[in-house]
């Protein structure tokens, strides 16, 4: 772990956001110095941020998540602003500057537009900036989504070639058992191979407020393992489960990635 320098990491609406959909002030204040800290430790980090649609609901003052395309757009466009503005006085009040990247998947998969969104992630981590993610939820449409934005912190991981992704979600990790359902369940520390069994233990969608669950998680570990990268999970109720990882303490569960060992 004291071997990374280039860290990504992803938190999900249900982290950043209260049950009414207004955004958890104090848990983001204390993420963001978290991370601030990190940065000044030497690391590079870029943040992949959900919350868009479930801010720009509280703003608009709806009851409930939109299905309807039109509204989780309009809610998506309000959200966002909403979001950078906190982020960006934030880290300023730590005297790190933030970027706003919106992505969808159609730009990945041009290869002149990727190229230019791995130089611009490059180069914004080299002056020092944080780059903030998230998918442009705006503009989505069912061709050009990633889905949720536990895929797309596994793609930024890899276009930036990152040492290490971090999942902060509202579990503390892979179980053997949901357990939410069973009080007997026992945490998974180590993955080494995502296999059928492991796919098993993954159950469906996760809070009402995001998009993702389990399933979506052992699919970016499945992508950042491919490439080399190490993804852990770890519960982001408490941001400093952040520097538990780099102290080696034993938290959440690490998929490892396979490398290949060069002999002489």
């Amino acid at each position: 772990m004291n071997k990374t320098k280039r860290l990504v990491v992803k938190v999900g609406t249900s982290t950043l956001t209260y049950e009414t959909g207004h955004l958890n002030i104090r848990r983001i204040e204390k993420l963001v110095k978290v991370l601030s800290d990190l940065k000044n430790s030497g690391m590079e980090i870029a943040l992949v941020s959900s919350g868009a649609i479930g801010v720009g609901v509280g703003e608009l003052g709806l009851k409930e998540r939109p299905s309807d395309t039109p509204t989780k757009q309009a809610a998506a466009a309000v959200g966002q602003c909403e979001l950078m503005y906190l982020y960006d006085q934030l880290f300023s009040g730590f005297h790190h500057k933030v970027a706003q990247l919106l992505l969808t998947k159609d730009v990945i998969d041009d290869t002149v537009r990727k190229t230019n969104v791995i130089n611009t992630l490059d180069r914004l981590m080299e002056l020092g900036v944080v780059p903030i993610i998230n998918e442009n939820d705006t503009v989505s449409v069912e061709e050009i989504v990633f889905g949720d934005n536990d895929t797309l912190s596994a793609v930024v991981a890899v276009l930036c070639e990152a040492d290490l992704l971090v999942l902060m979600s509202d579990i503390d990790g892979l179980f053997d058992k949901n357990p939410k359902e069973h009080s007997d369940a026992k945490i998974i520390r180590e993955v080494h191979a995502i296999d059928e069994k492991v796919e098993a233990l993954a159950g469906g969608a996760g809070s009402s407020r995001g998009t993702g669950g389990m399933i979506t998680k052992l699919h970016a570990a499945k992508l950042a393992n491919e490439h080399g990268i190490d993804m852990m999970i770890v519960n982001g109720d408490d941001p400093d489960n952040l520097y538990r990882i780099f102290d080696g303490e034993e938290i959440g569960t690490r998929f490892f990635a396979r490398r290949i060992e060069v002999h002489a």
